[in-house]
């Protein structure tokens, strides 16, 4: 039984003729015949008395008409509110996104985003990517951006934004590309353990020949922002991402060199679990993601 068969119920019903409901819905004599007797085999039952040119609803006719009729009112209604829906997007997306881009590129996005759709509200749980991903497997979170691609055959990654680490410091460092090494002569602001900033600097490091361990740590702090404090206030230099000082370099509060020969460099992704369809809603936010990767 589909909804098409109980329009056509419907109006043989209403009509109390089938050659009066073909015209209705510009549906063949014919067709609208074996659409009845499809529903009269599947519901087991007779649905309409012929004598000669006129019929005549049974009884299972008439208590199918009245849920059909309700039946078929709610689908149109639902129809209509899901138009509304599209036409005027509301509610509320829950993302995840690891560090730097939750703190530092989602929001200038998400102003963007909010200028279009003003009555979409958009809430985000800022961890490291691990924990992000581990999230959408749950099934809690339907979308993230995160800076790690983990290998989790579930999880479709769409790249999103390149990012490039540099060395940040207040006036220790005058020149623009320093050698690899001397990075190993000025104190050195460290991230926790488990940032992502932390791993990828590490990886950098260890590719160029720096052992991490002969780094001058003066601190250890658990978040960019404090790191960011630490160095204007000349407590050393750190490696930071390129987004997360924007604003300190624009001001001339922090300035960065880069080592010479290298660029250190990843990417951002957009991350959504390949067995899950987005509602409405969150597939605007996708597109939107998409189609501003790479500008910012």
């Amino acid at each position: 039984m589909d909804i098409h068969q109980l329009k056509v119920f419907i109006s043989v019903f209403k009509n109390k003729s089938f050659s009066k409901a073909a015209k209705e819905l510009f549906l063949t004599q014919p067709t609208i015949s074996e659409h009845i007797k499809t529903l009269e085999a599947e519901l087991n039952c007779k649905l309409f008395d012929r004598f000669g040119k006129n019929i005549i609803p049974t009884k299972e006719a008439e208590i199918l008409f009245e849920h059909a009729y309700g039946v078929v009112e709610k689908v149109e209604n639902l129809k209509d509110v899901l138009q509304r829906v599209k036409s005027n997007p509301s509610g509320n997306l829950h993302i995840a996104a690891s560090s730097i881009p939750g703190t530092y590129i989602l929001p200038r996005i998400i102003s963007s985003f909010k200028k279009t759709y003003p009555e979409i509200s958009i809430r985000i749980d800022i961890s490291d990517s691990k924990t992000a991903i581990e999230s959408m497997l749950s099934g809690e979170i339907l979308i993230a951006v995160v800076g790690t691609k983990l290998n989790k055959s579930k999880i479709d990654y769409v790249p999103f934004m390149n990012d490039e680490l540099v060395i940040a410091s207040p006036d220790f460092i005058k020149e623009s590309f320093i050698e690899p090494e001397e990075i190993l002569k000025y104190p050195f602001i460290m991230r926790e353990e488990g940032s992502g900033t932390k791993k990828e600097m590490e990886k950098w490091l260890h590719e160029m020949g720096i052992n991490i361990e002969k780094l001058n740590v003066v601190c250890t702090l658990s978040s960019t922002d404090s790191v960011k404090e630490a160095i204007k206030n000349n407590l050393g230099i750190s490696i930071l991402s390129i987004h997360s000082i924007k604003d300190e370099l624009e001001c001339g509060k922090l300035k960065i060199a880069r080592i010479k020969n290298y660029t250190m460099s990843r990417t951002f992704y957009i991350a959504t679990h390949t067995q899950r369809t987005l509602p409405y809603i969150y597939n605007l936010f996708y597109k939107f993601l998409k189609e501003k990767a790479f500008s910012l």
